[in-house]
């Protein structure tokens, strides 16, 4: 791709994601919705093959679906209430369509199944710009009409998101599709405290984004896309490879490390709030997506390691070459 036209794509992208955080009018929100999917296309589509081309095809259905759920949720509401106001969202339809838009565009359940499909058929640098920055834009929404929305709705969708998330990763072998489940997972935690506690969503959000960015970034360093390459890459890189697998732990919410932190934090909230049953449950469905990490963790020590004799050598020449890439987890383990 051309370097100008690939810094103008990401600029009307930036742009797009501003635009919506920072408006506070119905239709410029669509707007900034609309350049923000119209900018990401082509870096879906930057390697040209038919994977890629399915992948953006099914993003592009799914994101056009959802704006225009969301733009006739805003006429209507603009028909009940006479104004563009986000924040006088009053109608409870317009309520519950505004939530399926936005849901729809994070990858919530029921409307989860573009997420993993898209995500394994793009490039890891595309898949890591749609697991992150994409989620930024319908999260900051939901953040300022949450005490408008319908609570329950939204529950039922954070803890079907959490099982799905859960569930859909257990026999993977592609990292990205691991990825993308467990992007579900953490959007269902998201959405479950956000009718509560808001800002621990954003904390929540913090800590995903960090761990997504770190461990799509190693994988790209290793040109790693299943369980099997990441298993060989274990004899030529073993620093990176190491520091991928205690990421993963932490994204799965292994005490002590960082992912353990907000998953605590909203169990805590939320038994506060006396809704024990809901938070049992969500503990319980975390286990599964703890599960197939650890799983990834087992099957990759599994293999032949170099011999003793060898061991301090491989260290001494690729401790040095890998020193650049300890960064991210050096930051993320102290914070």
């Amino acid at each position: 791709m051309n370097p100008l036209i690939f810094l103008l794509i990401l600029l009307t992208m930036f742009l797009g994601t501003m635009l919506v955080m920072m408006s506070s009018h119905w239709f410029l929100v669509w707007t900034g919705f609309e350049m923000n999917m119209l900018a990401i296309i082509p870096l879906l589509t930057k390697t040209h093959n038919p994977r890629t081309t399915e992948a953006a095809t099914k993003y592009f259905l799914t994101q056009a679906t959802a704006s225009m759920l969301l733009i006739l949720a805003t006429t209507i509401n603009l028909l009940y209430t006479g104004n563009w106001s986000i924040m006088k969202l009053n109608n409870p339809m317009a309520s519950a369509m505004m939530t399926m838009a936005l849901t729809m565009k994070l990858g919530l359940s029921p409307f989860h199944f573009w997420v993993p499909e898209v995500t394994q058929g793009i490039p890891l640098s595309s898949g890591l710009i749609l697991l992150t920055w994409q989620k930024l834009a319908p999260l900051s929404i939901l953040y300022m009409i949450s005490p408008l929305m319908d609570s329950y709705l939204l529950m039922i969708m954070a803890l079907l998101s959490i099982a799905v998330g859960g569930w859909g990763g257990l026999n993977q072998t592609q990292m990205r599709k691991i990825m993308a489940y467990s992007s579900i997972g953490h959007m269902g935690w998201m959405i479950a405290i956000l009718a509560y506690n808001p800002t621990m969503m954003l904390l929540n959000l913090y800590m995903y984004i960090l761990m997504t960015i770190t461990i799509f970034s190693l994988l790209m360093v290793n040109m790693t896309t299943t369980m099997t390459s990441l298993s060989y890459s274990w004899n030529k890189l073993p620093l990176t490879s190491m520091i991928i697998l205690i990421m993963m732990l932490s994204m799965g919410g292994l005490p002590p490390l960082t992912g353990f932190m907000p998953k605590w934090l909203i169990i805590q909230e939320m038994m506060k709030n006396n809704n024990i049953i809901m938070s049992t449950i969500m503990t319980l469905l975390a286990l599964l997506n703890l599960y197939f990490y650890t799983r990834i963790t087992y099957v990759t020590s599994l293999t032949t390691l170099p011999t003793m004799n060898n061991t301090k050598m491989i260290w001494q020449f690729k401790f040095s070459k890998q020193m650049p890439y300890m960064a991210p987890i050096i930051i993320i383990m102290t914070l």
